[in-house]
């Protein structure tokens, strides 16, 4: 058994962790679900971590789980598409993604 939070393994018969009092799961329900990078597209790029940050809230409201890239660095000047804040979404979720992004950029 595992806690998916701490990622601690357990032995058989404990089923909470005695760390977070979370309920542990077995090793094949935490492997998958473990997070890959192939299964997160970028739905959103922009200069501004505050941006990203309101659009990941507005994703999280709709059940979309993001996650976010900055890739801002001041010591390096802007590089193609090494430079900025990136938003990203499961590649499931992408088109609902893209759909709310859409409509929250259109009242602007």
């Amino acid at each position: 058994m595992i806690c998916p939070k701490c990622e601690l393994e357990y032995v058989d018969g404990v089923t909470v962790c005695p760390d977070c009092n979370t309920d542990l799961v077995t090793k094949e329900e935490f492997e998958g679900n473990l997070l890959h990078p192939k299964d997160w597209v970028v739905v959103y790029s922009c200069d501004n971590a505050v941006e990203a940050d309101m659009l990941k809230s507005n994703l999280k409201g709709a059940d979309i789980e993001a996650i976010i890239l900055n890739q801002s660095d001041s010591s390096f000047p802007a590089v193609g598409d090494l430079r900025g804040v990136k938003v990203l979404v499961k590649d499931t979720d992408a088109q609902d993604a893209l759909a709310i992004i859409n409509d929250i950029n259109s009242r602007s």
